[in-house]
């Protein structure tokens, strides 16, 4: 099957379905506001993993007992902003409820996991695709621990990605010594994930998928969607006023994707967990692993531009100004795990912050909507768009033919009423 189909969001999802459905055959339209694989969009932040084991979601057993802490602690990796608190109050429900047992969290891993448990091989496929393989790396993923017992701590972690058939070796301080000399002595255990990726420049290679789908046919419209109608036909009603008709709307526009479904009278819970990075750029970064250390949540990675930290979660409405006490954060954090860093005194420092658009039970919502079959969903992939961009593509090629798995109906819409 085939037709005219518009993908709203030029992110990595959306730019990764234009492509996948330019190859098999469909006319494609691809409409964003902003420049593709820009500094505006959630994509070009992204901290550049490609894991496997991204398949814990935020919400686990006994974090209500944490909010309280979170909410007084402006250093720590998440944070709530107070006077967001009364619109959140519904999502931070659901988002409790969606991690209070042990048996709801090994139902999330497992869906999670369909996503990722191939992320590295298809974006390694997909890099070769457009001619950019320089930009996708696989040299493994490090999880690093102060010791043996702050990794046990997350024992119900390890024990899912385990049984999920995520492979990791355990590296102990020798090993992490003679991998990563680089890394601190702070840290002497480590969970290293062996067939983990990662992308070295996000921005570019979301703009290759892009300038590679163009060259596949894909009509590239660098206008925002400002409204989406369903009658007689799907129809995108553009910035400025003109509009667009096709068989199949794609929504994929990120954090703004909730926008698009409140005008069409579909209310899914979405909300931003804001992201920050910092990226300190330099000549070298002497190490080309990237690392997680978890006294910080956040992920440390070589790039071209220099050694990106990223990480944090910041609750609070999306248009509320940058806090940037978030990135001095994550510089703090990398001072205390890298030494060299302190004679590094010269590089400079880039900021950054952006929306990762995020359900409640930390699942996508991928599919068609019941209301309106015309209108396919592809947003709130919370922390893992990046590593399911491919993934998310073939899912919504799925949903064009009529073909849908069953193990992908955790994704669909319809468990939020749509």
């Amino acid at each position: 099957m085939t037709g005219k189909v518009i993908v709203l969001g030029a992110g990595i999802v959306g730019a990764s379905t234009a492509l996948r459905l330019a190859d098999a055959g469909w006319n494609v339209t691809l409409c964003d506001g902003g420049r593709p694989g820009g500094e505006g969009a959630a994509s070009y932040g992204n901290g550049g993993w490609i894991s496997p084991a991204s398949i814990i979601p935020m919400s686990v057993p006994g974090i209500w007992r944490k909010l309280p802490g979170y909410l007084l602690d402006r250093s720590g990796p998440l944070t709530i902003d107070w006077a967001s608190i009364p619109r959140l109050a519904p999502w931070l429900f659901r988002f409790l409820l969606a991690g209070a047992t042990e048996a709801r969290v090994t139902r999330t891993a497992r869906h999670l996991n369909s996503l990722l448990h191939d992320a590295p091989a298809r974006h390694l496929a997909l890099a070769q695709r457009i001619g950019q393989q320089q930009l996708v790396i696989q040299k493994g993923l490090l999880y690093a621990y102060p010791d043996r017992a702050a990794f046990e701590a997350e024992s119900l972690s390890w024990r899912l990605r385990r049984e999920n058939g995520v492979a990791f070796e355990e590296w102990d301080e020798s090993e992490l010594r003679r991998q990563l000399p680089a890394l601190g002595p702070n840290h002497r255990f480590g969970a290293y994930v062996t067939k983990g990726a990662h992308c070295i420049n996000t921005g570019a290679y979301v703009a290759g998928i892009v300038e590679a789908a163009i060259k596949a046919g894909v009509r590239f419209v660098q206008r925002g969607a400002y409204s989406i109608l369903t009658t007689p036909t799907p129809r995108v009603v553009l910035d400025g006023g003109d509009s667009l008709a096709a068989d199949y709307i794609i929504v994929a526009a990120g954090i703004h994707s909730g926008r698009l479904m409140r005008g069409l009278g579909i209310k899914i819970p979405l909300e931003s967990e804001r992201g920050y990075h910092v990226t300190i750029t330099s000549d070298e970064v002497p190490f080309d692993i990237p690392v997680m250390p978890s006294t910080g949540k956040m992920a440390n990675t070589p790039t071209e531009m220099g050694l990106r930290l990223s990480g944090q979660v910041e609750l609070a409405s999306v248009d509320k100004a940058p806090n940037w006490r978030r990135a001095e954060v994550l510089q703090s954090h990398a001072l205390a795990s890298y030494p060299y860093l302190a004679n590094e005194s010269q590089s400079e420092l880039k900021l950054w912050m952006g929306h990762r658009p995020s359900t409640p039970d930390g699942l996508p919502v991928i599919g068609p909507l019941r209301q309106y079959p015309g209108i396919v969903t592809a947003f709130g992939h919370g922390h893992v768009g990046l590593a399911s961009g491919p993934k998310t593509a073939d899912l919504v090629l799925h949903a064009l033919d009529g073909r849908q798995p069953e193990r992908e109906g955790a994704f669909l819409p319809a468990r939020f009423g749509c």
